[in-house]
């Protein structure tokens, strides 16, 4: 068989993996793998963007050390170069390699030294030496325990594997203070565990030697965190694990002691009966303690968290973020120093693994107020003339019917079954929101909406439990005001609503954070911004990509709100002392008048807003790379596979299907094909409706076979016309075909075989785009 013969699977079963047997892979715990990357960008109707698979992961001592890139024989070992580099970087290998099989190109990821090698490839232990320059104990012994996948019914994603490997490598090193910062829902109590696990099997504490199990401390800011992570980790053995609370302690009469694995939460750890809970420990107990969303203050100078980290100073202490270096973080960046490793919210959204979303700026005539005397003043004092902007609702002054209103837009447009998170400017603001929700909801379930903030508290924490259950659809709709903008684990959510101002970085990511993890069925998430807080997305610390907003809609507010409760008049908690707000009931006009207006900013594939003739600018650069002429672009898109691969291309460069169909309501033809929005763009054509294409074939006796198959072909350009030009697929044939005769051999049959009915499928394609 000639070279030129050879598939990219023929090589590597004859030529590249006996190279590598050869080389001692394989063998003696070293590992070879084909390893899946990254799944692809999760995009509309359930579809992703390409995927990244590495052909070779090369493994030794529980270290990623080389990436391998095979092409077929007949081919240059030089075309995987560019893909190979790209695996390496992403899973942090020192080496990466690319093969015919016939030669070998190998690329040194910390050097840069690059060039053709000679065989034989290296063995496992030189490249494991060619790696480390420097030989660690710790760190082999790290590595001959494996990672907890419940027997292997799961694998790590490669940034936790780094994460991880990273973290033990510092400590392999002596490090004591360690970060990691990797943005919501990507699994940093995962990564925990893992760090956890090998800590445990090896022995590893701050004895340098391996006599005995380590104490590790996990601490949190909250209750429902400590659960979290407390079981994520029952893996390990009952007796390992054990809770510092109140109700422990109890029990025990004192501190538990007798345990490898401690959970808690701060405000615990400060608490006690003579002296805190914390120096009821011995400063030198634990070996190593987590400190999870560190950057919410345990770092701080003037924290007294900082006490905790200090007392047990002799401890090798980690934090974990979600939140890059920020100038309202410095302090976090300072203690711990820079991250062992980073994942950013961009990288995830693009590599697949969190969900993107959309935003809906909900712009209002009555995002200002100012108080004429012709409005109700039910308590407080106000002088006429007097304004009030965003920061101060809900602070300063009370206005229901603004609210009500509010309440109204978001749920008339949103399904009322989807889980949503509505961030208010204060507990009592948030009481009132909860309020107005369960009086507009279309539904009758009494605990369809509750809030959820510091005061609630252990009945609030149930309601959260119960959101967090996927099985369970109530509550549907929590409120709350702070408490939940981080660490909470709900991977339904679908929409976030802003209701009150969010000017931190920091805490406008760990916002969107909410709804960014993965569910099956859910393609996007919806941010709703009542309070411009998509400006955030201009600001160049914001690496996250949200998908193209709805297109502008305008709804009035025809009729005078409903009577709400009031809210009670407890004390505002976490949001500060309470204070006698302002509140104005609206006159009926002013009512009547409110109305909404979903602006028209539009997201480049760079994740940066831009306007709409921008938008269409960035599509015709991309066209105009793929297209050459207009006799190009229609014989591509006559063929139903060349067609397909054209918009692969196009998904891959960031106009996936959901931007195709906001350019084409922005070039004003809803009802066209996009061959007629991309001719359009490109060449200025006119575009035709999907029914003016779909009668030119019917129009045409050549276009179309006679008897069944004739009627066949025209119930596909029916659902054409209707769908659009997916329903030109070739995958879509079979569909058509089982919907007709129940069975695709009977349809077969009837239409006079396979061939024939792909010929006629074909030739009506050329005709639908032959003017």
């Amino acid at each position: 068989m000639s070279i030129h013969d050879e598939t990219e699977a023929d090589t590597r079963a004859e030529r590249i993996d006996p190279v590598l047997a050869a080389a001692g892979w394989g063998q003696n715990g070293s590992k070879v793998r084909r390893e899946v990357i990254c799944p692809g960008r999760i995009q509309s109707g359930g579809t992703r963007g390409k995927g990244l698979s590495c052909d070779y992961v090369l493994f030794h001592k529980g270290q990623k050390l080389a990436t391998l890139e095979a092409k077929r024989a007949g081919k240059s070992h030089r075309d995987g170069v560019g893909q190979t580099k790209d695996y390496a970087t992403r899973l942090g290998t020192r080496y990466a390699y690319a093969s015919n099989g016939l030669k070998w190109y190998q690329i040194d990821m910390s050097t840069g030294a690059e060039g053709d090698i000679d065989l034989p490839f290296p063995t496992p232990e030189e490249l494991w030496d060619r790696t480390f320059d420097d030989q660690n104990a710790w760190r082999e012994r790290f590595g001959a325990v494996d990672f907890e996948t419940d027997g292997g019914k799961w694998e790590l994603r490669y940034y936790q594997h780094n994460a991880v490997n990273a973290a033990l490598e510092a400590l392999a090193k002596g490090d004591q203070r360690i970060l990691l910062t990797l943005a919501t829902g990507t699994g940093k109590t995962s990564i925990a565990f893992q760090i956890a696990w090998k800590l445990f099997q090896a022995k590893w504490n701050l004895s340098g030697e391996p006599v005995r199990r380590p104490r590790i401390l996990f601490l949190a800011d909250r209750n429902i965190l400590a659960d979290q992570a407390y079981n994520a980790f029952s893996a390990f053995p009952n007796d390992a694990v054990t809770r510092i609370d109140p109700a422990n302690i109890r029990k025990n009469e004192g501190v538990p002691k007798n345990a490898s694995l401690f959970f808690t939460i701060f405000q615990t750890f400060m608490t006690g009966d003579g002296e805190p809970v914390y120096k009821q420990y011995p400063a030198d107990f634990f070996d190593f303690i987590v400190i999870d969303e560190c950057h919410r203050g345990g770092a701080k100078d003037e924290s007294e968290w900082r006490q905790i980290l200090e007392y047990f100073q002799p401890a090798a202490q980690l934090g974990l973020t979600a939140t890059p270096k920020r100038k309202h973080n410095a302090d976090t960046y300072a203690y711990f120093g820079e991250p062992a490793y980073s994942y950013a919210l961009r990288d995830g959204i693009d590599d697949g693994f969190l969900t993107p979303f959309k935003v809906r700026q909900m712009v209002s005539t009555i995002d200002e107020y100012v108080y004429d005397g012709s409005d109700e003043l039910i308590s407080g004092e106000i002088e006429v003339g007097e304004t009030f902007t965003e920061s101060e609702f809900n602070m300063r002054i009370v206005i229901e019917d603004r609210e009500l209103s509010r309440v109204k837009e978001f749920m008339e447009q949103i399904d009322q079954r989807e889980k949503t998170i509505v961030f208010c400017a204060t507990q009592e603001h948030a009481g009132l929101v909860r309020d107005l929700i369960n009086q507009v909801k279309t539904g009758d379930h009494p605990d369809y909406c509750h809030r959820v903030t510091a005061e609630d508290g252990a009945v609030g924490e149930q309601w959260l439990r119960d959101f967090q259950d996927n099985d369970k659809t109530i509550p549907t709709i929590l409120t709350t005001s702070q408490k939940l903008s981080t660490g909470v684990d709900a991977r339904n959510v679908r929409h976030i609503v802003l209701m009150r101002p969010v000017k931190s970085m920091i805490e406008f990511k760990q916002i969107i954070g909410r709804g960014t993890r993965t569910f099956e069925g859910k393609d996007f998430f919806t941010i709703w911004d009542f309070v411009k807080a998509h400006e955030n997305f201009n600001d160049p610390e914001w690496d996250g990509e949200p998908l193209d907003p709805e297109p502008p809609r305008i709804h009035v507010v025809p009729t005078e709100p409903e009577d709400a409760p009031s809210p009670g008049d407890d004390a505002d908690g976490d949001d500060g002392p309470p204070t006698e707000k302002i509140e104005i009931k609206l006159s009926d006009g002013k009512v009547r008048q409110i109305a909404y207006l979903a602006s028209t900013t539009y997201w480049g594939p760079d994740g940066k807003p831009i306007s709409a003739n921008e938008f269409i600018e960035l599509l015709f650069g991309e066209l105009s790379g793929l297209v050459a002429s207009e006799d190009q672009l229609r014989v591509v898109w006559s063929d139903p596979d060349n067609r397909q691969t054209f918009l692969d291309q196009l998904s891959d460069r960031g106009f996936d299907g959901s931007r195709l169909d906001i350019i084409r309501r922005l070039v004003d033809a809803p009802d066209s094909d996009l061959f007629d929005v991309i001719a359009y763009i490109l060449f200025s054509n006119p575009p035709k409706t999907r029914s003016e294409r779909a009668e030119l074939v019917t129009a045409s006796e050549d276009s179309l076979p006679d008897g069944e198959l004739r009627e066949f072909l025209l119930s596909i350009l029916s659902a054409y016309e209707a769908n659009g030009v997916a329903e030109l697929a070739n995958s879509k044939l079979g569909v058509f075909l089982k919907a007709r005769y129940s069975t695709i051999g009977e349809g077969k049959e009837r239409l006079g075989g396979l061939p024939a009915i792909k010929s006629s499928f074909a030739a009506m394609q050329k005709a639908l785009y032959s003017e």
